[in-house]
């Protein structure tokens, strides 16, 4: 059962940064202990997030793996479909759709940017967790 949403909001439109920024919230997440889904729109992305989650900060370490039938020992998986398997404890979404199965999860990351088509989407994927009434956070990131 979900019990918030966070919707964070970037200060840029550059898609690298909303993936950057969500490598981030992950390995903050990691650290703390939680288990987390990384939902990408694609398999394409989900390749760029799984490298940059070794890249996007020197001495960073977050143990992951794309989406598979044997992902239950590791804390972050990678995927662009319906998570398989036991529930993780954080979704991050970077898909332009609420995900399917979201309630499995106990908190819901979604990061929206400045880019037209990806504020749409994400005011359409808002609407669905408000119509679902979950309690949603705002954080307005500033440039850093």
């Amino acid at each position: 059962m979900t019990d918030w949403v966070d919707f964070y909001i970037l200060p840029s439109e550059d898609p690298k940064s909303r993936r950057v920024t969500a490598c981030k919230l992950v390995e903050k997440a990691y650290r703390q202990g939680l288990t987390l889904y990384i939902r990408t729109q694609d398999e394409e992305e989900s390749r760029v997030i799984d490298d940059l989650l070794w890249t996007f900060r020197q001495g960073s370490f977050v143990p992951h793996e794309m989406a598979g039938p044997s992902n239950e020992d590791v804390p972050v998986v990678i995927g662009h479909g319906e998570m398989e398997g036991d529930a993780r404890d954080v979704l991050v979404n970077l898909a332009v759709v609420v995900p399917t199965g979201y309630e499995r999860f106990r908190r819901v990351a979604e990061l929206v940017d400045q880019d037209e088509a990806t504020k749409k989407a994400g005011r359409e994927r808002y609407k669905t967790y408000q119509l679902g009434s979950l309690e949603i956070k705002t954080h307005a990131l500033e440039k850093a």
